[in-house]
């Protein structure tokens, strides 16, 4: 068992209650099967098109989820941040990756095999409550940026991006400006200026490469 003052995976692991009410030895087993893959800023850690090996939490980083390119075209679907799971609809399928995922900053990434996923499913009522939350929050994403991408505005696509919809575990997220337009899919210019009008009406606050959302309901009533 990995000593939890000095592993990330194990600290990592132990917010999630589903695991922390496994009994003593299911938790021992699942440290002993899981493993991590690293990724330097820009790489794509988990290309498209190649079978899951399993779930995946960031332990570390910043990740985009996106599409593959189709002339010259890039299709973002979302980012995931530090302590969150991604990549459950394909590992309940087990299939080919419908996406890549490219590292936004140094990532590190925790990867529960797939055995192990498909055990946990049958056989855990709260592993299988976790599921159903992340499932029903992978819909509510992709209906909100299936909208957002036909009929959002620059200022409303931000706030999107910045809403608990997306970031639903802190309410300062650690994003570069760069960052915030590359998941929102606009330039740095416009992201910039709409960041800024933001500010100026006391929704959120900037600074030092930190984004504060200061008003939720401001922020909500924009996705109206």
């Amino acid at each position: 068992m990995f000593p939890i003052a000095h592993n990330p995976a194990k600290r990592f692991l132990q917010t999630h209650t589903w695991f922390s009410a496994l009994p003593a030895d299911q938790q021992a087993a699942i440290e002993a099967q899981v493993f991590t893959l690293t990724a330097e800023r820009g790489a794509v850690v988990l290309p498209a098109l190649e079978r899951t090996q399993g779930w995946y939490g960031v332990l570390r980083g910043l990740v985009r989820i996106s599409g593959r390119a189709t002339a010259g075209r890039r299709s973002d679907f979302l980012g995931v941040a530090e302590g969150e799971w991604f990549g459950e609809g394909a590992a309940l399928k087990n299939e080919l990756r419908r996406y890549q995922v490219v590292a936004l900053r140094d990532t590190e990434l925790l990867c529960l095999p797939s055995a192990t996923f498909h055990h946990l499913q049958s056989s855990n009522l709260a592993f299988n409550q976790t599921l159903v939350a992340c499932l029903n929050l992978r819909v509510s994403q992709a209906m909100a940026m299936i909208e957002a991408g036909r009929t959002r505005s620059p200022e409303q696509r931000i706030a999107l991006s910045l809403s608990r919809l997306f970031w639903s575990r802190t309410r300062q997220l650690d994003l570069t400006q760069d960052e915030l337009a590359n998941l929102a899919g606009m330039s740095r210019q416009t992201a910039n200026r709409v960041l800024n009008a933001l500010q100026g009406r006391g929704v959120i606050g900037l600074s030092m490469n930190r984004i504060k959302i200061l008003d939720d309901a401001a922020l909500t009533q924009l996705l109206a």
